[in-house]
C-alpha cells in the first residue's frame, strides 16, 4: 500500500517537556481522519510538524515517500488553529495572494463558497467576526486541490447552526484521492464524516482504527469510547 504520510519514531521535546513520544504513523491516500485527544496530548504540535512548521526532535516524517520540503508544501494544506491573516487585508486580496502563491488554489471555486456563506469579499479582516475570520481561513485551504488537508479545530470557533454546513462544505470540496486530517474536541459533529480515528495521549498513538470497527468490536461511538478513555 502506498502511503501519502509516514512518521517514524518521531519525537518533539520542548524546553524539557516531551510533547511526542517515539510515534510511528502511517496514512493512506484517500482517508477522513479524526486526530482525537485531550489538551495538551500532541495534536497541534504532531499537525505542525507534517505541516514543516517545527523541526522534530528525533525521528523522521515522509510525505509521499519523500521527505518534507518544497514538495510537501506545494501539496499540503493546512488550517492553523488560530487567525494567521493581516487583519488590514481584504477578503479578495487575501483570495489573490493564495492564488499567487499556490498553484493549485481554485480562485472559482473560493468565490463561489463565499458568496454561499453570504460574505462581502470587499471586507477587511479586521471588520469580520471571529467565527466569519475562521470561514474564510477554510474557504482558503479548501479551495486547493491538495494531497493532504491538515484541519486544527476547524469548527471550534462557529455557532452550532453553522457546524453542518461547514463540515459540508469540507467534505464537498477536498480533492476526493487526498486525506484529510481533522483536529478537534467536537467529536460528535464530525464523527458521521470521519472514516478512521487516531487517539494522542501523551506524546503517543494509542489507538488507531477504522470508525466501523469501534462501533462494531466496542459496540459505542467515537464520542463514547473517546469519553470513557479520557475521563477525568
Amino acid at each position: 500500500m502506498n502511503y501519502i504520510l509516514e512518521c517514524n519514531n518521531l519525537s518533539k521535546v520542548y524546553s524539557g517537556f516531551l510533547a511526542l513520544d517515539r510515534l510511528n504513523l502511517k496514512i493512506p491516500s484517500g482517508r477522513i481522519i479524526g486526530l482525537l485527544g485531550p489538551n495538551g496530548s500532541g495534536k497541534s504540535t504532531l499537525i505542525k510538524l507534517i505541516n514543516g512548521l517545527l523541526t522534530p526532535t528525533e525521528g523522521d516524517i515522509l510525505f509521499d515517500s519523500q521527505p518534507l520540503g518544497i514538495h510537501s508544501r506545494e501539496h499540503i494544506s493546512y488550517l492553523p488553529d488560530r487567525m494567521y491573516l493581516p487583519e488590514w487585508m481584504k477578503i479578495h486580496e487575501v483570495f489573490t495572494y493564495f492564488d499567487d502563491f499556490y498553484n493549485d488554489f481554485n480562485m472559482e471555486k473560493a468565490l463561489y463558497m463565499l458568496k454561499d456563506l453570504g460574505i462581502d469579499e470587499n471586507k477587511r479582516l479586521k471588520a469580520l467576526s471571529k467565527g466569519t475570520k475562521e470561514k474564510v481561513q477554510l474557504i482558503l485551504v479548501m479551495s486547493r486541490s491538495a494531497k493532504l488537508y491538515l484541519l486544527d479545530e476547524p469548527i471550534a470557533g462557529v455557532d452550532p447552526a453553522a457546524r453542518d454546513y461547514i463540515l459540508k462544505t469540507i467534505i464537498s470540496n477536498y480533492n476526493p484521492d487526498a486525506s484529510l486530517i481533522i483536529s478537534t474536541h467536537l467529536i460528535s459533529d464530525i464523527e458521521t464524516v470521519l472514516d478512521d480515528v487516531l487517539f494522542l495521549q501523551n506524546g503517543k498513538i494509542t489507538l488507531s482504527a477504522t470508525v466501523d470497527q469501534i462501533r462494531e468490536e466496542k459496540q459505542k461511538s467515537v464520542d463514547q469510547l473517546f469519553r470513557e478513555v479520557f475521563k477525568c
